[in-house]
């Protein structure tokens, strides 16, 4: 079963930068539908007067690591490029949470 986590804000819909995410909700996805798994505290790996910190990103990407992919609403090159370089798939989308989830089902992106 696929798990997916969704980089949010309020809670109900994808609407957060990846670098500035403070936490990140975690769903299981299938055939069937979705199911809320837990709510993950993150660090923001971006921070304006420190620019890109590559070792937060690592950070994110153990705290997300049983996960097979992360929506984000944006995403900077840079950190797509090295999100992409360890295997960790990432989706610049945009909307309600269930909204994203099902999309995914349904066009068979994961």
């Amino acid at each position: 079963m696929p798990r997916i986590a969704a980089a949010t804000a309020n809670g109900f819909t994808v609407d957060e930068h990846f670098g500035h995410a403070k936490f990140f909700r975690v769903y299981d996805i299938s055939e069937n539908g979705h199911e809320f798994v837990e709510v993950r505290d993150a660090v923001a790996a971006c921070q304006h007067s420190l620019g890109h910190d590559t070792t937060r990103f690592d950070k994110i990407i153990e705290l997300l690591s049983d996960c097979d992919a992360i929506l984000v609403q944006k995403i900077g090159e840079g950190a797509a490029a090295y999100l992409i370089e360890r295997g960790v798939r990432v989706f610049e989308v945009s909307g309600s949470i269930p909204a994203v989830l099902d999309r995914l089902v349904t066009d068979k992106l994961i």
